[in-house]
């Protein structure tokens, strides 16, 4: 599986401070957009798979709505993580 347990541990603990902070906005929105980029490349090449596509879009919203209750919570924590991951708005 592309995302071992080792591997989300590792973001957790860079994005949310610690391995065990998975609920930290900034920890979840970091672990959908290491998914969303995996659904993509393999997107690119299954152009036809829908379900895939479909799951895609959930993602990307789950990560906007996240995304936005930061924005509104706390702006300075929103435009970080925004730089660190490299997302435009």
């Amino acid at each position: 599986m592309y995302l071992t347990t080792e591997k989300k541990k590792e973001i957790f603990k860079k994005y949310g401070k610690s391995e065990s902070n998975t609920g930290a906005a900034e920890s979840q929105i970091a672990l959908f957009t290491t998914r969303i980029n995996h659904l993509t490349d393999h997107l690119k090449i299954s152009k036809k798979d829908f379900s895939t596509q479909r799951a895609l879009l959930t993602l990307v919203g789950k990560r906007r709505r996240v995304l936005d209750y930061l924005r509104s919570r706390d702006i300075e924590r929103y435009r970080s993580i925004l730089k660190e991951l490299n997302l435009r708005k």
